[in-house]
């Protein structure tokens, strides 16, 4: 299927290469809930309370953990206020690259962009990651038989293959099945807790106050792991072309997925420290097994049944969030191919299935990159935990979080020029420009912290370059993007305004 590119907005330099056809993704092929599980997916709530919340307690937020969540939560829903606005004007699958390339101009958009795709890129490996390292000591502690990591990257790596080939709709099916299954487990345990009184002392709110979130070992470090809780919640953008009603849906779908998953760790957090005990919660997070800080309420107040469906779904609540991170890459390889800015492109990755209206091309590349970076890590000796997933997620998020800053500071530019009827003091201006600046503060964060959160691998060469690299593909990016403004004025006119008829800028 195809439809005509948009025409560029009259704000940027006039593009000099006539309308031509660019193959679609299939229309009408997901709805609200789909979106939301899509992006809630990313979040993959199920590892990042049990990853997460254990170290926060013990090395970040202390007992103002649910606290922290409770203020990510609040700054991800005002950054949310901005984007899910420009949202309603703007529909195209390179998200970020589309709304980045119309408020800061071709050349921002072009490094944002390409920022974007490495990030979700490498997202995909790091979850392979962590899926093979929960496969394999899931398998040791039930049935005591060693299976190798690679195993499981492997089957892993197959779904998320097969999965993109045949169209976000079979994606959409399988994550909801996986979702709610992880998540009701979580919440099962959080209401067992709160039906026996809140633990064994009772409730205590001491956990929810912002003041305590400031208190513990190290705020920035802690605050840092609850915004990369979310990461991926921005991902709601990405599928308008495919869903029913782009302009009312992907609003409402991203500030489900923020309110909606904050909610939830909130909770959650908050009831696992309580079913501990505050001062309990805090030795579990130190000792040499820091998932009991969820294990342990869950066997006492639901059951050992409940523990280990907890491990088996700690598995699959990862595999949910690479087979995320492998749509959005291909998405986004197939939003920068289509645009022809290199013909041979535009022939490969930027085509979809005839049949399936799936990125397909793109999604073998992206399986093909995740194959060689596990592979890499594997061969360098890597644990999959410490080292693939640990490096490779740290290096995808300072891509992402800097993208996000830039797309906050896009709405601020984009609506100072456009749209005087949708200008609103708190939508298109204040809130944007709060949110770009808590971004900004948020990659300070990972910057001053990024030894620590990278525990053993804090002397990786890795770790230590991946500054390096995100400032090498931006300025890449940006720089290409400039040469394309001179040289070939036709071809840098394309760059990010591959906007379909019935999504296009309204």
């Amino acid at each position: 299927m195809t439809q005509q590119i948009e025409r560029p907005d009259t704000t940027s330099p006039p593009a000099t290469a006539p309308a031509e056809t660019v193959h679609r993704l299939k229309p009408n092929a997901i709805g609200l809930v789909g979106v939301v599980f899509m992006a809630i997916a990313t979040a993959a709530p199920i590892t990042a309370m049990t990853g997460n919340v254990p170290f926060m307690i013990s090395a970040g937020t202390g007992t103002g953990t649910p606290a922290a969540f409770l203020i990510a939560m609040v700054v991800l829903a005002v950054f949310s206020v901005g984007f899910t606005t420009m949202s309603k004007h703007i529909t195209a699958t390179g998200a970020f690259y589309g709304f980045i390339s119309f408020g800061l101009g071709r050349s921002a958009g072009l490094a944002s962009g390409l920022l974007a795709t490495f990030a979700y890129m490498v997202f995909e490996g790091s979850l392979v990651g962590i899926f093979s390292s929960f496969g394999t000591s899931t398998v040791a502690a039930q049935f005591g038989v060693h299976v190798p990591w690679w195993v499981f990257a492997i089957i892993m790596l197959s779904i998320n293959a097969v999965g993109t080939w045949f169209g976000v709709a079979v994606a959409e099916k399988l994550l909801v099945v996986l979702l709610g299954t992880e998540c009701l487990v979580l919440a099962i345990m959080g209401i067992a807790v709160a039906l026996h009184g809140g633990g064994p002392h009772g409730f205590s709110f001491a956990p929810l106050n912002p003041i305590n979130a400031f208190t513990g070992p190290s705020a920035g470090l802690g605050l840092f792991f609850a915004f990369w809780s979310w990461v991926g919640f921005e991902s709601t953008a990405m599928y308008g072309e495919e869903s029913r009603d782009p302009k009312r849906i992907i609003p409402k779908a991203t500030m489900i997925a923020v309110i909606g998953v904050g909610v939830f760790y909130v909770f959650v957090s908050w009831m696992a420290m309580s079913g501990n005990g505050i001062g309990e919660s805090k030795d579990l997070a130190g000792s040499a097994n820091p998932m009991d800080v969820f294990f342990h309420p869950t066997q006492t107040y639901v059951g050992h049944w409940a523990v280990s469906a907890m491990q088996w779904l700690m598995m699959t609540g990862s595999l949910a969030c690479g087979m995320a991170f492998h749509n959005c890459a291909a998405r986004y390889l197939y939003a920068l191919g289509r645009e022809g800015v290199f013909p041979v492109l535009k022939r490969t990755i930027g085509r979809t299935h005839p049949g399936h209206g799936s990125p397909h091309i793109a999604g073998l590349v992206q399986s093909v990159v995740a194959v060689l970076l596990v592979a890499g890590f594997g061969l360098a000796g890597k644990d999959p935990y410490t080292g693939t997933y640990t490096l490779l997620a740290i290096l995808g998020t300072m891509a992402i979080l800097v993208v996000q800053a830039a797309c906050s500071f896009a709405v601020l530019a984009y609506f100072r020029k456009n749209h005087p009827e949708s200008r609103h003091w708190f939508r298109t201006f204040l809130a944007p420009l709060l949110g770009g600046l808590a971004m900004v503060g948020v990659v300070l964060l990972l910057v001053l912290n990024m030894g620590t959160a990278a525990g053993d691998e804090s002397s990786s060469l890795i770790l230590k370059a991946t500054p390096w690299l995100v400032a090498a593909i931006a300025i890449g990016g940006f720089a290409f993007a400039e040469y394309l403004k001179r040289r070939s004025p036709a071809r840098y006119a394309l760059l990010g305004r591959t906007v379909l008829e019935e999504t296009h800028e309204r």
